[in-house]
């Protein structure tokens, strides 16, 4: 991957914030801050980046279910 495509990504937000402002709002009632995609973006690269780390030191190429792990405080 390029530079230029690697750092598009990295700000990139990876949830579909409609969804994820209906599930809270379904879930709690609440509203949902519009940061909220970028912070939640940052935790999943952060548990693909592991998840790829996984897949690599077990001999794949390709990152299964198994290879991601939760935080700890979850």
């Amino acid at each position: 991957m390029e530079n230029t495509e690697q750092e598009a990504t990295t700000d990139e937000v990876l949830v579909v914030v409609s969804k994820l402002k209906n599930y809270i709002r379904a879930a709690s009632g609440m509203n949902t801050s519009g940061n909220v995609g970028t912070a939640l973006s940052s935790m999943i690269r952060k548990m693909c980046d592991k998840a790829i780390e996984n897949a690599r030191s077990d001999g794949r190429k390709t990152v299964m279910d198994r290879d991601i792990v939760l935080p700890s405080d979850m």
